[in-house]
């Protein structure tokens, strides 16, 4: 919205009407009015005192009215009439703030200038704001009414009709819907229009041809300011262009040019300011009215406090009271009669009113009795035929004559009664008493069929809830190109033997055709929903149901065996088809497909969301994301479970939340590849052969080197079995080197102790050898050697047998 520093607001009428000629001339020249032509509108607001008009108009034009400050209490903010200029708004429009009305400062009685100034809006103004609270909707008083009712007659005789836009503004709406505000609001301002004496050349005018009446919601300034703020920038688009052929100032006949405006405005108040027909009518007290009046006030005292009336007013509210409309006929004349013969000297036309009244007030006060009686009268007959009709459905008559029958005795009995408590002045007709036994009698009749048929309708819905909510649950957790054909063909076996078994239960019954035929299709639209309510609230869970699908296809092979990553497994193409499944129950669960029309939802989130990074370059070059879209193509929205946008968001998390499962499958995979490759990268046994070919070459001119270095591989590969490093290290680096440095020390120790224990073996087992045998020492150093290789190897497999009470 525009600042508000350039809106130029003056005042164009003072509190006491004074018009600011300088100030509008100021005003046109700041805002260069003349220079637009016929292409301006006005705006003006008029409300109750401290309603937020001045607020209204800042936030909705950019304007800078006064407004009130709420901490210093309500009181008049505005006096008489501001104008301004609304900021960033084409065409040029000018904003008129109304002084309130109903303001405490000019008191009850002062309303001429409320008047005034109203109808100087309307006849100014294109579009007339009329600020109201919502909770005043339906109050005689509200929205400024009996100052519309003046207003509206007066401006058909002052000017010619002009259309005009009332765009009425309901403030701090309630959670009552606007389209239930609305009705009412428009039937009130009708009522107005219609109650306004009209010249005879207007007689006939429609309310469309002077006025467009359009309403409005906002939500509270001080309880809801950020949805107020929204509000009131949705209803600021309403004015640009506003001069257009549809706008709100779309009439555009009589308009005065803009160079004119100042003068047009002068002359208009001027009218207003000495037509009389504006002020309060004052009530003229004749003697006739006055005199006339208290004849009549003193028979209706005598009336009321008249013994026999009492006495017939207390009977008729306990029952039946034989003759009821003649005693009353008699009273009535006596107390009529005799306030014709005081009043014969009076005005014949004042005298005749007052004796309208006056007996319009006795059948007031007579009504209540008369309506008790037509009541007992009423009631008498209904319990008269729920007895009759019971005793004849007992005696086996059938229920359709039994009650045709008993009606007919029923409503004739009714209307011999009406005629005996008839009152003559009053000409009330008891059709509608005798429409409503109709209707009590026709209610009981339905009863019983009601109460049958309901429970015959809730025994099959239960039996439809039954057979369907669970079946269908299955169907869509198990999601595959072929639940909603069999959702279908469920709902279809179903439905039809519901509606086959209902059906012949209601022939039973006393019903027409298009009833039977609507519970019917009650039925079936019942087991639509059920499935539907299933659908939408597994869509709700559809999130959960994709990652247990993944996690079920991911973490476990064909056999449903929970899989251990050897660094065999292509965890690319497990990752592709788990996610395909996940995404094909997204598919299934996207929308309601219950009348087998094809649809490309699966096409369409294959493409956007599993197709290659190539293509999904090259689509987001030359094409639309076919998920930015709220519907899918060839679904109509009442059947959209999952909208395209979801889709994208919902696959967007589902991706998330299974990444880590992917990362940790790859992470095991490598770890298992590095436990079981120890050798070094074929570059280091390059560069060991090379760089160490002398050492290599001192080895084989020394063979003592060899022995040495190959007891020194045997000690190393049974102490690194015996400490199991790699299944230390496997916890991570630092839990590894702590627990080796407790281990080290100890498996040293044993493993020294078992090497002496297995050199004292050979020793007692053997007996000493003939010295002879000294003679072949090259056979036993082979043997010798032989045999510590053979210990150390020994020793080396008998590890992993070794119980840890033995070692320690």
């Amino acid at each position: 919205m525009a600042s508000s520093d350039s809106s130029c607001s003056t005042q164009l009428l003072d509190g006491d009407g004074i018009f600011n000629v300088a100030g509008i001339e100021t005003f046109m020249k700041e805002v260069k009015l003349a220079e637009c032509g016929l292409s301006y509108a006005v705006v003006s607001i008029m409300g109750p005192q401290s309603s937020g008009k001045s607020t209204l108009l800042n936030n909705l034009f950019g304007t800078n009215f006064r407004e009130m400050d709420a901490f210093k209490g309500r009181s008049q903010t505005t006096k008489g009439i501001w104008m301004a200029r609304c900021a960033g708004i084409e065409p040029c429009t000018l904003v008129m703030d109304l002084e309130g009305t109903d303001g405490r400062e000019r008191g009850e009685d002062d309303t001429a200038f409320e008047k005034q100034s109203a109808l100087f809006a309307l006849a100014v103004s294109d579009i007339v704001l009329i600020n109201m609270w919502c909770h005043d909707i339906g109050r005689e008083q509200a929205a400024n009414k009996p100052l519309l009712k003046t207003v509206f007659q007066v401006m058909m005789r002052l000017f010619s009709p002009r259309k005009t836009t009332l765009l009425f503004v309901i403030r701090d709406k309630t959670r009552t819907p606007l389209e239930n505000l609305e009705p009412v609001l428009r039937e009130d301002i009708q009522k107005i229009w219609d109650s306004v004496p009209k010249p005879q050349a207007h007689m006939q005018t429609p309310l469309s041809e002077f006025f467009n009446v359009e309403v409005v919601a906002l939500s509270s300034y001080e309880e809801k300011e950020e949805q107020f703020k929204e509000q009131v920038a949705n209803l600021r688009q309403r004015f640009y262009h506003s001069i257009a052929p549809g706008g709100l100032a779309g009439d555009r006949r009589g308009v005065v040019p803009a160079s004119g405006f100042s003068f047009s405005s002068q002359e208009i108040w001027r009218v207003i300011k000495e037509n009389k027909d504006l002020d309060l009518p004052a009530h003229k007290v004749m003697v006739a009215t006055v005199r006339c009046e208290e004849i009549a006030n003193e028979k209706y005292a005598a009336f009321a406090a008249n013994e026999e009336w009492c006495q017939l007013e207390e009977a008729v509210q306990s029952g039946e009271i034989t003759g009821f409309g003649k005693k009353l006929n008699s009273l009535l004349d006596v107390y009529l009669s005799e306030y014709d013969a005081e009043a014969i000297y009076f005005d014949e036309g004042v005298r005749s009113a007052k004796q309208k009244q006056l007996q319009e007030k006795l059948l007031q006060l007579v009504q209540p009795a008369f309506q008790s009686a037509l009541g007992h009268v009423r009631s008498g007959t209904l319990d008269k035929f729920k007895e009759t009709f019971d005793k004849a459905l007992k005696g086996g008559e059938g229920f359709s004559e039994a009650a045709n029958n008993c009606i007919g005795s029923c409503i004739a009995q009714f209307d011999k009664a009406c005629a005996d408590i008839v009152i003559e002045q009053a000409n009330w007709d008891a059709s509608k008493v005798r429409e409503k036994l109709q209707r009590d009698i026709d209610a009981h009749i339905a009863s019983v069929r009601a109460e049958k048929i309901s429970e015959l309708t809730s025994t099959y819905e239960e039996k439809l809830k039954e057979s369907l909510a669970g079946p269908v649950e299955a169907l869509l957790d198990g999601a595959s190109s072929e639940t909603w054909p069999s959702i279908r063909n469920l709902l279809r076996r179903e439905t039809e033997s519901a509606v086959s078994g209902f059906s012949s239960a209601l022939s039973g019954f006393d019903m027409d055709e298009d009833t039977r035929h609507k519970m019917i299709l009650n039925i079936e639209d019942y087991a639509r929903g059920v499935v539907e309510g299933k659908a939408r609230e597994e869509a709700g869970r559809v999130l959960i149901r994709m990652k247990d699908r993944f996690t079920m296809l991911f973490s476990h092979d064909s056999d449903s065996m929970p899989r251990v990553w050897t660094g065999k497994e292509d965890i690319r193409a497990i990752t592709k088809t788990a996610r395909s499944a996940s995404l094909k129950l997204l598919s299934v669960m996207a929308a309601i497909r219950l009348d087998d029309d094809a649809d490309s939802i699966e096409k369409t989130l294959v493409v956007a969301l599993v197709g290659s990074s190539n293509n999904a370059a090259n689509r987001s070059i030359t094409t639309v994301d076919p998920l930015a879209s709220s519907n899918w193509e060839q679904v109509p929205s009442s059947n959209t479970l999952i909208t395209p946008v979801q889709c994208k968001s919902l696959w967007r998390q589902f991706k998330t939340e299974t990444e880590y499962s992917v990362s940790q499958a790859i992470s095991a995979q490598e770890a298992n590849k590095r436990n079981n490759n120890w050798l070094p990268p074929p570059w280091a046994i390059a560069a060991l052969v090379i760089l160490g070919f002398n050492e290599f070459m001192t080895l084989l001119r020394n063979p003592l080197y060899l022995g040495v270095i190959f007891v020194g591989y045997l000690l190393l590969k049974a102490l690194w079995m015996q400490l199991d490093i790699s299944g230390e290290f496997r916890n991570g680096a630092l839990p590894g080197i702590i627990s080796l440095s407790s281990k080290f020390i100890p498996t040293i120790m044993n493993l020294i102790k078992r090497l002496a224990e297995e050199g004292q073996n050979p020793a007692n087992n053997n007996p000493p050898r003939n010295e002879s045998r000294n003679n072949h020492n090259a056979v036993t150093d082979g043997a010798a050697s032989s045999s510590a290789s053979s210990n150390v190897t020994s020793l080396d497999n008998e590890r992993e047998y070794t119980s840890p009470s033995k070692q320690e």
